[in-house]
């Protein structure tokens, strides 16, 4: 079977579906793979390291995907590009699902079998394979870099001729991947680290980084796969007190809660920003989906009261070599668990990692959720 990496399209995109190193996994499982030209090029990976790992390339994208049967991608295709597929090709990429229900329908009317690895879904087992984790890590990693950067001020401690300097002050909206490396990285540059989640089972996980776990009381809102879920209009108004009082300190605020399928939830308003020191830092890893932030502003650069509020779009992207690196790895994984080593393909939409992440095939909308949002964006 033919696997095509198209090069990818969206604007900002720097990152490839597979790196040299998976290239040779795919064709010790029998699989060719072509890779269309500069696909690798923003990743740092010339042409030339795809041919020695064993990849053809191709002059195009409509080279590389004629005649294949599996194509893998980062970013969701255009409609243009969904289009060019072949009936009963098989789709590997992040496609987007709740937010993008013109591509959905249009995978499924043109018999595409699309696998959305934003629904691979949160098992142990899935684990290697589950490339929202792997990308939350390289964006909470490089959220508290840009903050650092955009910082008037020194994050970690120093003791000069001059005189001390006190460590800056970090806090950390949301304890999931991208939290938990932002805590992390923030500890690593010397700031006194404060962390909030709606999750109480992640207190433990905040306090072996080394970072302060901020509770209040009677606010728990564990949902499925282990993301947070809605909060009831009074737990939301507890929470939002409890960041009110911390955030006044704060030199450092990175924002990273999200509910899938749903707008990201406002967890700092217009007043907190106010409140907050001048010269302070926000990064609203939620900015693709609403924002954290109520004066956020996806893309862009807002300063509000001396304050920064940033809100990056695909900042994994910015870490384009590492970030393909891991993205290829849950890609591949993924695809043992469809292909075999005799490189014959087996859709079995038993395996509780397959069924669950395809989103279309035959004509149809698998998964339930997104086929009502679908319907419901008519």
């Amino acid at each position: 079977m033919k696997v095509a990496v198209p090069k990818e399209t969206r604007a900002g995109e720097h990152r490839v579906a597979l790196v040299p190193q998976s290239v040779k996994q795919l064709v010790k499982s029998g699989l060719d793979v072509v890779v269309e030209t500069g696909a690798g090029v923003a990743s740092f990976i010339p042409d030339e390291e795809f041919v020695a790992a064993g990849a053809k390339v191709a002059p195009s994208a409509a080279a590389a995907l004629q005649g294949a049967g599996l194509v893998l991608r980062v970013s969701p295709p255009t409609l243009d590009e969904a289009a060019a597929l072949a009936s009963g090709t098989i789709l590997v990429s992040f496609l987007n699902p709740f937010g993008n229900p013109d591509l959905v329908r249009k995978l499924a009317a043109g018999g595409i079998t699309s696998i959305a690895m934003e629904l691979v879904p949160r098992i142990t087992r899935a684990q290697s394979m589950d490339a929202l984790s792997s990308q939350a890590t390289a964006a909470g990693y490089k959220a508290v870099l840009l903050a650092a950067s955009h910082l008037p001020r020194f994050l970690p401690m120093f003791t000069t001729a001059a005189g001390t300097i006190r460590p800056g002050k970090a806090l950390i909206l949301g304890a999931g991947v991208a939290g938990l490396q932002a805590i992390a990285t923030a500890r690593r540059l010397g700031a006194v680290v404060e962390a909030f989640d709606v999750r109480p089972a992640v207190k433990e996980q905040v306090e072996s980084l080394g970072a302060k776990f901020l509770e209040a009381e009677h606010i728990t809102a564990e949902g499925e796969g282990g993301y947070a879920k809605e909060l009831s209009a009074d737990q939301h108004k507890r929470e939002l007190d409890l960041i009110a009082s911390a955030i006044t300190s704060a030199d450092v605020v990175i924002a990273t809660a999200q509910i899938p399928g749903r707008r990201a939830p406002v967890l700092i308003t217009a007043e907190m920003v106010k409140s907050m020191r001048s010269g302070a830092v926000i990064v609203d890893l939620a900015a693709e989906t609403g924002g954290n932030c109520e004066l956020t502003r996806a893309g862009e650069n807002v300063q509000a009261n001396g304050v920064h509020i940033l809100g990056p779009v695909n900042i994994a992207s910015t870490i384009p070599m590492h970030a393909s690196q891991m993205y290829a790895k849950n890609v591949v994984t993924l695809v043992a668990e469809f292909v075999g080593k005799d490189g014959q393909v087996n859709l079995d939409f038993a395996n509780d990692v397959v069924g669950p992440a395809t989103l279309t095939h035959a004509g149809e909308i698998r998964h339930e959720k997104v086929r009502e949002a679908v319907g419901a964006a008519k």
